[in-house]
């Protein structure tokens, strides 16, 4: 049954979870189950009461914002009156300068920390899925030369409903022209040459 629960100390489990823990996440971890489930037990004994003032706290807050909004209907265009009443009942606080703070973490890819996009996480030994992963967060150039006017519908290279391979071909050469001029390679060789990409050991390897 699905909501079958296992006794641990004082907590209840649900089976599929503790059997899921025990199983596949615990093995190879050199973490025991014992230690694994009371660890958990003394963390959620430590902050249920603080989590439970912390609800009681949203609560009370929402019910003021809930209350303000009747009381004040229709569109409202001055947000100073609000923003106000938000500082008054503790919904917002006051940050001054020299509580200013950043921070940093280490060992961070710039793609991840610098440049914004979408995360999607995948499978890594599933390579169609990593492919995919790419390419919700940068786009797929051949994508986008294939379905715009950038490359000419000309000479028999028309958007058609079905795959086009005279204008895939196309498509692939303009790729690998503006590859050779954004990203070069060394050695004066080109990426319309390249047959594979790489990683290795922290470095792009293009083999011909």
């Amino acid at each position: 049954m699905t909501n079958e629960r296992v006794l641990i100390g004082n907590l209840q489990i649900v089976k599929i979870l503790f059997d899921f823990v025990n199983q596949e996440v615990l093995p190879g971890t050199n973490i025991n189950q014992d230690t694994f489930w009371s660890g958990v037990e003394s963390i959620i004994t430590d902050l249920s009461p603080e989590n439970r003032k912390l609800l009681q706290t949203r609560d009370i807050l929402q019910a003021k914002i809930d209350e303000w909004h009747r009381t004040h209907p229709g569109k409202h265009t001055d947000i100073v009156p609000y923003k106000n009443f938000l500082y008054d009942i503790g919904y917002l606080s006051p940050r001054h300068h020299d509580e200013n703070f950043q921070i940093h973490t280490m060992n961070v890819d710039d793609e991840i920390a610098i440049q914004a996009g979408p995360q999607l996480v995948v499978p890594l030994m599933n390579a169609r899925f990593t492919l995919n992963a790419a390419n919700a967060r940068w786009g797929s150039l051949y994508d986008a030369l294939y379905g715009t006017d950038v490359i000419s519908e000309s000479d028999g290279c028309e958007r058609t409903i079905k795959y086009n391979k005279k204008r895939g071909e196309k498509v692939i050469a303009f790729t690998r022209k503006f590859l050779d001029q954004s990203v070069p390679l060394i050695n004066d060789a080109s990426h319309a040459d390249a047959v594979k990409y790489s990683a290795e050991n922290g470095e792009l390897k293009v083999r011909n």
